[in-house]
């Protein structure tokens, strides 16, 4: 029997959500892109998250299939700066109003029209969420009619989750082996359900853009690397190559692209100790219109402007927000994607690389879809002399370049957030069957190969 869009709507919960304000890092690239597959395909899908307080609280989306629910407004008025400003007083609001408007306002009314409801939590600021509406419908008799499933992206909050409770109430899922394991070692099971990509990133993007982007940074060599401002995500290694390149003689240049995070300082003062130049790439004006406008009409100007604007320079670091449209350009202008973090639960930035060809280094935890050598190098080690040697490995060999690419392409195109809510409703129809949860309507269809 299965889950299909006649019979099922689902619930996602999450504390990042797709608005600029509500956007902090991979979480909420994943809240964005699953919600907006699922509606795609015919789903219908309400999506609560900390949303951007100017905008409307309510907003119906995509024919009517994707409801936004914009929470902690009120208080969000009072922290502009982005979602995780105010976090304390959000969270305590969230978890105290969500559940039971979720009950009332959804829930109950889906299942009263003979429906299933799917409730998809994610990280650890919705397990208490979770947890609450698992017994509302106890109380109200009806948790056989909903799946309840929590989603750990990170191990972020991992001290403040109350396992033994949430593991009865909810499924708890994972979104690689790395995380797994990490579960694993705490004693809880966890079903893997990866982060996915979206297909229009693999769109043939404009050679004359990626041209444009290499006329402005002025370089030899291209590095880009994007990830958080940590010290478990490479970047010191990143900034020693740099100066191994320019040492040598080379004209290197690292495209850098993180959040404002402290650790960004005592990088920056680690690069001018080695000699190495910074150039602060920003933007003045309407941030989100240019935003809009590379989006859907591909237009770049105002962000290879204000690269020529601070080029050369050995480290361009972005202090802005950079859309997907345009880290595709940069993706494909790059000799190099270093995505080599120490440890990551899913290496997004890779797999979004790796989506136009590029050649990225990865680091070898989080990345299940990477293959040494095969469409990725996979580092074993931070130390920077394996990641010299890689460059200079492939410096005389162009046709195992030309392979790795192709082989990345296709990689991607199997971890697609099309095929990923495959992954997803075979894996709730096999928690369903052991669970005794009812799937109105449910039939067999021989189209369904998601398991």
């Amino acid at each position: 029997m299965n889950i299909n869009p006649d019979n099922t709507v689902f619930v996602v919960l999450s504390f990042e959500g797709p608005d600029e304000y509500s956007m902090a890092g991979a979480l909420g690239a994943r809240v964005t892109h699953l919600p907006n597959t699922l509606a795609d395909i015919g789903y219908h899908v309400h999506h609560f998250f900390i949303g951007d307080p100017n905008m409307g609280g309510y907003e119906v989306l995509q024919e009517g299939k994707l409801t936004l629910h914009r929470w902690c407004q009120w208080i969000s008025q009072y922290h502009p700066e982005g979602v995780y400003y105010g976090e304390e007083g959000k969270l305590y609001d969230f978890i105290e109003s969500a559940p039971q408007f979720v009950l009332n306002e959804v829930v109950t009314p889906v299942i009263t029209e003979g429906k299933l409801v799917v409730i998809l939590g994610e990280e650890w600021h919705t397990a208490e969420i979770v947890c609450r509406i698992s017994e509302l419908l106890v109380k109200s008799g009806i948790r056989n009619r909903a799946l309840m499933f929590w989603n750990a992206n990170s191990t972020y909050g991992f001290d403040r989750t109350d396992w033994k409770r949430l593991s009865h109430l909810a499924t708890i899922t994972t979104v690689s082996k790395y995380m797994k394991q990490v579960l694993l070692d705490m004693e809880v099971d966890a079903l893997i359900i990866p982060n996915g990509i979206p297909e229009a990133l693999m769109n043939k993007t404009d050679e004359r853009d990626v041209s444009r982007l290499k006329e402005a940074i002025d370089a030899d060599f291209t590095l880009s690397k994007v990830a958080r401002w940590q010290s478990d995500r490479g970047w010191e290694a990143a900034i020693e190559l740099v100066n191994r390149l320019k040492e040598s003689g080379t004209k290197p240049v690292l495209l850098a692209c993180g959040n404002a995070e402290p650790y960004r300082v005592k990088i920056a003062q680690k690069a001018v100790a080695l000699g190495l130049t910074i150039g602060d790439v920003c933007i003045d004006g309407d941030i989100e219109e240019y935003h809009r406008a590379a989006e859907l009409k591909e237009e770049f100007s105002p962000y290879l402007e204000a690269i020529s604007r601070v080029a050369p320079a050995d480290i361009l670091n972005f202090l802005i927000p950079i859309p997907h449209s345009f880290l595709r350009i940069i993706y494909q202008a790059s000799n190099v994607v270093l995505a080599n973090n120490t440890r990551t639960p899913f290496g997004l930035a890779g797999l979004e690389a790796m989506a136009v060809g590029a050649l990225v280094f990865t680091g070898c935890n989080g990345e299940d879809y990477a293959t040494h050598m095969s469409n990725a190098v996979v580092l074993d080690s931070q130390r920077v002399e394996e990641i010299d040697f890689y460059l200079d490995y492939f410096k005389n060999r162009p046709v195992t370049r030309e392979k790795i690419s192709t082989d990345a392409k296709q990689t991607s195109r199997r971890w697609t957030w099309q095929e990923i809510v495959k992954t997803l409703i075979c894996k709730l129809e096999y928690q369903a069957e052991i669970q005794g949860v009812v799937i109105p309507g449910g039939r067999v269809n021989p189209d369904n190969d998601g398991c």
